[in-house]
């Protein structure tokens, strides 16, 4: 699994996240996103052209070798400077109340300990700041979840540790992140991987 896991998955993954209807999501989410923003899960860098002109800085963390790979031509055309920061989102390489915005798309997913990473979110937001998510998760209907636990270790097997079943909404206020906006749909697709958490947060 090793080379499918460092080499196939992260060129799978810029795939199927290329699509306009992601790329929809990625822009309703990132719209109020301005200053100096933190990116977890950066990617091969497709959040990129959906940044709005307020954005003045990007620091991004991302393990994957291979996706940051696939990021250098959208980074070297973006029009503010991005920097790597980091390989892990549980312990974030960057000073405390640091940063205006922090950014998640589809990456709670696949931390191993979300929890972790949602309390350095904390910490590295200024007061006041902004955490944008747009994130897959725990279907409301029971229907859909057992079919959720049922599917999630093969998932997790096959995609790098994603998971099916995580409650995105509660995650985030056992943060003591305050939910300012959320909204839920199912996108296209398969319903188990289909149901999002899109929103906004802010650290008290």
């Amino acid at each position: 699994m090793g080379f499918y896991i460092d080499a196939v998955l992260p060129r799978l993954t810029h795939w199927c996240m290329s699509s306009a209807p992601i790329g929809e999501l990625r822009k309703e989410v990132l719209a109020p996103v301005q200053g100096t923003v933190l990116e977890i899960g950066f990617g091969s860098g497709l959040s990129l052209p959906f940044y709005g002109p307020g954005v003045i800085r990007l620091l991004t963390v991302e393990p994957s070798a291979v996706a940051r790979k696939l990021a250098r031509k959208a980074v070297a055309r973006a029009s503010f400077p991005v920097e790597d920061v980091g390989l892990e989102g549980e312990q974030l390489g960057i000073p405390s109340a640091s940063v205006d915005w922090v950014v998640t798309n589809f990456t709670l997913c696949t931390i191993p300990h979300p929890e972790a990473a949602l309390h350095e979110v904390v910490r590295v937001l200024k007061p006041g700041g902004g955490y944008a998510f747009a994130e897959h998760g725990l279907s409301p209907s029971p229907a859909v979840a057992r079919w959720q636990q049922r599917l999630n270790g093969f998932q997790q097997w096959v995609a790098g540790g994603c998971h099916l079943t995580r409650p995105i909404d509660d995650l985030v206020r056992q943060s003591t992140l305050r939910i300012e906006t959320m909204s839920n749909r199912y996108i296209p697709g398969p319903k188990t991987h289909a149901y999002l958490y899109l929103g906004a947060a802010r650290k008290p």
